[in-house]
């Protein structure tokens, strides 16, 4: 007979991987489906950010991955994961992560690419 505290760990294994198994990132955004200001926001992306962070793959570089970055309710920091806080980060850096002087349409441009992500 199965004991009840190896019942009870098993059931609730059985419950976080039901819970938090099935949920996965949807892919990003095809490039060649991204809009212009999505397409100017790449480039500023490959630009200023690439160097650090990957988009479109979960991979780790030196900051962490930005796949499904807004899909999600909290940054990587622990901060809410809306544009506000974003653009903060972005425009006076964080941590490790140097500001990065973008001016109002790229960062716009910017925010709405990480949207496709």
């Amino acid at each position: 007979m199965i004991s009840a505290r190896i019942f009870s760990a098993a059931l609730g294994a059985t419950l976080l991987f039901a819970t938090t198994g099935c949920k996965s990132t949807p892919p990003p955004k095809p490039i060649e489906q991204l809009t212009t200001e999505e397409a100017h926001g790449y480039a500023v992306f490959q630009a200023h950010c690439a160097q650090c962070h990957r988009d479109r793959t979960d991979g780790k570089l030196v900051g962490p991955p930005l796949l499904g970055v807004t899909k999600k309710q909290y940054l990587p920091s622990g901060a809410p994961a809306n544009d506000e806080r974003m653009s903060a980060t972005i425009l006076h850096g964080r941590g490790m992560m140097p500001a990065q002087p973008l001016d109002d349409q790229e960062l716009a441009d910017v925010l709405k690419y990480l949207h496709t992500l």
